[in-house]
């Protein structure tokens, strides 16, 4: 049959990636893909906005090099991410330079690890991670940011702590890539909604215990935190899937992915703002093995059960490697 002209002409707008992945992505999790991505696009299309979770490494793998551009041409309006990809994103801008990749890493022996450990340099699967350059020099920044507003008797969310030492310029004489790769800064520019549940077992939530320990920081509530951004979540999921229907993109499982879908049954149930829609697209990328009672392994018709997800919302899932999967779909959606 011939490609009617339409199709054709789209064909023809599309980069090397994006026709790579039409021609040769036709059967099984490489068909979801493609499908979940032009699922996304039609999503979108049709006038719709899409919430991104974000869990695992995925700002060590450095996913900024394509979520970037995601936010910065309106394919994600809101993101909700673990503490670790929160400050990871940051951490990489400062320090890239001083990361090491080990790209033995399977074969590590203890003794090996400890001697990273003495060079502090942590390690996430091939990589490590500078603490002097990385986590120290974030800490400095955000210290200054946490006692102010402790001063003022201020409050503010820990992405909003990281909006704030991104637009004061006070990093910038360290950055080591170039800001458009990194995924946080566009969220900032864009003043994207952003949500960060458990932010407290992230390295700079360790720090800010710390320092309320030691007593820098007076009130432990300066920084805001998970039930708050329950709270948060509810109000702006109501406000807007008024308007629009919202897309669930999640990238990998636990809290990240979790947290934010709870958001829909806890409206119907708890609030009984029955009215409010069901999220109106649903993709999942994970290599958890599939096992009803796992959150990250469920499939998403277990979903329907929780008043998550409609029996007519679109649902995709793609039981692969994300950092493969995720820059592969973003390309597509772009158009690369």
């Amino acid at each position: 049959m011939r490609m009617g002209k339409s199709k054709r002409e789209n064909a023809m707008r599309q980069g090397s990636v994006s026709r790579f992945i039409d021609h040769h992505y036709r059967h099984f999790n490489a068909a979801a893909l493609k499908d979940a991505a032009e699922g996304y696009t039609r999503h979108l299309d049709q006038g719709g906005m899409m919430f991104m979770t974000i869990a695992g490494a995925m700002s060590t793998a450095e996913l900024g090099l394509s979520l970037a551009e995601m936010i910065r041409r309106d394919k994600v309006h809101a993101i909700c991410c673990t503490g670790a990809n929160l400050e990871e994103d940051v951490f990489n801008l400062v320090a890239h330079d001083h990361y090491e990749r080990v790209p033995h890493y399977r074969d590590l022996t203890p003794a090996d690890e400890h001697k990273l450990l003495k060079r502090h340099m942590n390690r996430v699967t091939d990589t490590c991670i500078p603490e002097g350059e990385a986590m120290r020099r974030i800490e400095s920044a955000v210290l200054e940011e946490w006692v102010a507003a402790d001063k003022k008797g201020e409050r503010y969310f820990p992405h909003e702590f990281m909006f704030k030492i991104l637009r004061s310029g006070k990093l910038k004489k360290y950055y080591q890539i170039n800001p458009r790769d990194s995924w946080l800064m566009a969220a900032m520019e864009k003043n994207l909604p952003m949500f960060v549940p458990g932010w407290e077992d992230a390295t700079l939530g360790n720090m800010y215990a710390g320092h309320c320990v030691e007593g820098h920081v007076k009130n432990v509530h300066t920084v805001r935190t998970g039930i708050e951004y329950m709270m948060a979540l509810a109000e702006w999921y109501t406000r807007t899937s008024a308007k629009r229907s919202i897309g669930f993109f999640q990238i990998g499982g636990g809290i990240a992915g979790d947290f934010p879908i709870c958001v829909v049954p806890m409206l119907h149930q708890d609030l009984r703002r029955t009215k409010v829609p069901l999220w109106g697209y649903f993709c999942q990328i994970s290599d958890s093995t599939t096992s009803y009672g796992s959150y990250s392994g469920a499939v998403p018709n277990e979903k329907i059960t929780w008043g998550k997800l409609g029996v007519k919302t679109p649902k995709y899932i793609i039981e692969s490697d994300a950092t493969i999967v995720a820059p592969l779909m973003f390309a597509k959606i772009l158009g690369w």
